[in-house]
């Protein structure tokens, strides 16, 4: 068949093409390791552009921006995030996942969108907390599950997270909606009561350092996204 025969042409059917590999291979790692992925597939356009919105709402517009996108999947998210930046920024792509880190890699020398960043963004293939604290990030983009994670953990990282923002710096996360409500009926009681400590822990940081929630309906499954900012 004809590139010409396609409406849109032959870089539309590329990206298609792409975003089914990454759905492909978001769902079989998903399946092996849902309570570290937290979804069966990935994040819509929509949630990427809602997370990333700090990116463009830079508070100095000339000043370059350091960013962490922790959790990043196959840079589903990370797009939003390539989309918003300007020269001169530069992201850390934190992944513990081995499969999924060795995909955004690749994706740096071979997606249209993310090429453009290329020689901006460093993939870490670790878990978050083992970045270290040598580093000082403007915006934070975390992709982590964290209804998934003890309340001790996710303690752990959001604390890690305000120890390498700058002051005045912000970070987004999500969070699915209804969470708590459909594992009150489906879950056992000790995956309930610990998914519900969790809940409780992320909505003290977020009555605390909270500026800003939105609900994105454009998502599967529909999401929360939390705008913290730490104080100056």
């Amino acid at each position: 068949m004809a590139e010409t025969t396609s409406p849109t042409g032959p870089l539309t059917a590329l990206k298609l093409d792409e975003r089914l590999r990454d759905t492909r291979l978001f769902f079989t790692q998903a399946v092996r390791t849902f309570h570290a992925t937290g979804s069966v597939v990935p994040s819509s356009r929509a949630l990427a552009d809602t997370l990333a919105e700090f990116v463009r709402e830079r508070p100095a517009p000339d000043r370059p921006l350091r960013i962490m996108e922790a959790g990043a999947g196959t840079g589903a998210i990370t797009r939003g995030i390539a989309a918003a930046m300007r020269p001169g920024d530069t992201v850390d792509l934190v992944e513990a996942n081995p499969a999924f880190a060795a995909h955004v890699e690749d994706l740096l020398g071979t997606d249209p969108e993310l090429s453009k960043i290329a020689d901006s963004a460093t993939v870490h293939a670790m878990l978050v907390n083992d970045m270290g604290t040598d580093r000082v990030y403007d915006v934070i983009v975390s992709g982590l599950p964290f209804a998934n994670f003890t309340a001790e953990a996710v303690e752990e990282i959001l604390d890690y997270y305000f120890e390498v923002l700058r002051p005045g710096g912000t970070l987004s996360f999500y969070g699915y909606l209804y969470t708590k409500e459909v594992k009150a009926i489906i879950a056992r009681r000790e995956d309930y009561l610990r998914q519900a400590r969790t809940s409780w822990l992320v909505q003290d940081w977020i009555d605390r350092y909270g500026i800003r929630s939105e609900r994105v309906l454009a998502n599967f499954p529909p999401a929360w996204v939390h705008h913290l900012r730490k104080p100056a």
